[in-house]
């Protein structure tokens, strides 16, 4: 049953693609014709109206071209994103909770639904880690340009003398397993852990929901859970984390077997950042893979992502 409805919402997707291929075919049709009888009228009254239709054909185009892109075997799926704060204590603590929050005003404007899993408040402000979902067809293609350690420099808000602070935090992104997927794991190897669940103020959890802790021994790779409604829920939704995380661990080393698995982690630190933003002495966003920048750098902030998200894809990984 579960295959065919795969198979349905691959059909329906695909058809939706072609359905949108050809729409735009005939919109550029239209405008040709809306040009040749503008030409023989001598009418320049058309020609504001046809480059409003450029501009819209022209953004059609770069994200249908964009989803070809996304080509990768787990690209259409769900996202699982892991931020973690570097050192540097409440500064890089704060950073951490401002990305949350870029990655979840991204997420609704592309009407995708962000969920938090897992979240270890700071010691004064912001967040030490926090785990969380973004729902919907693509969100892991998108998101996969994401990983990687993020810098910030600024005028600390929490530094009496007004210095000026750099911060790093780090994303990981991992496509969510659909239960389908098989991923031999010895149960011997895993340790499970209850606590009591915590967070901001109960905003972000269910105080009555008991949390589940599941580490992979071998490889050290912790998935946990702490927003689910019952102690079976958490630990059911860190299992998916878990696979996820080790999936993901296996092809990126090219290991047939999890039990081969090392799991390497890079530094959060000066060096290893995929992107800066920069708010002092100037304003500057700028990626160094792939070398786009944006000065509204309180735009990026707001979730305004999808160019530096494009560049990478355009670029291919």
């Amino acid at each position: 049953m579960e295959n065919s409805q795969k198979v349905l919402q691959r059909t329906k997707g695909l058809k939706t693609k072609v359905e949108q291929y050809e729409r735009l075919v005939s919109d550029l049709d239209d405008l040709r014709t809306l040009n040749e009888l503008g030409l023989e009228e001598d009418d320049a009254q058309v020609i504001p109206e046809i480059r409003e239709g450029l501009d819209v054909l022209r953004r059609t185009y770069d994200k249908l071209r964009l989803e070809t892109l996304l080509n990768k075997p787990y690209d259409k799926n769900n996202a699982i994103l892991t931020l973690h704060a570097g050192a540097g204590g409440t500064e890089a603590q704060d950073w951490a909770q401002m990305l949350l929050r870029m990655y979840t005003r991204w997420g609704e404007a592309h009407d995708y639904t962000v969920k938090i899993l897992d979240y270890l408040d700071g010691d004064e402000a912001g967040i030490k880690s926090v785990t969380f979902s973004v729902i919907g067809e693509n969100a892991y293609g998108y998101l996969r340009s994401e990983i990687g350690v993020h810098r910030l420099v600024r005028i600390s808000p929490f530094d009496a003398s007004g210095r000026r602070h750099t911060s790093f935090a780090s994303l990981e992104v991992m496509p969510e397993m659909d239960d389908d997927i098989q991923i031999d794991i010895n149960p011997d190897d895993l340790r499970v852990d209850t606590y009591r669940a915590s967070g901001a103020g109960g905003q972000h959890v269910n105080k009555t929901s008991s949390a589940v802790r599941i580490t992979h021994i071998p490889t050290g790779v912790v998935a946990a859970c702490q927003t689910e409604r019952s102690q079976f829920q958490n630990k059911d939704t860190a299992m998916k984390m878990l696979k996820s995380k080790l999936m993901e661990l296996k092809e990126r080393e090219n290991k047939e077997k999890i039990e081969d698995l090392k799991g390497v982690q890079l530094d959060i630190a000066w060096g290893s950042q995929i992107r800066s933003y920069v708010f002092c002495p100037y304003t500057l966003v700028k990626d160094h893979r792939t070398n786009y920048e944006m000065g509204d750098v309180n735009a990026v902030m707001d979730g305004d992502l999808d160019n530096f998200i494009n560049a990478y894809l355009a670029m291919g990984d």
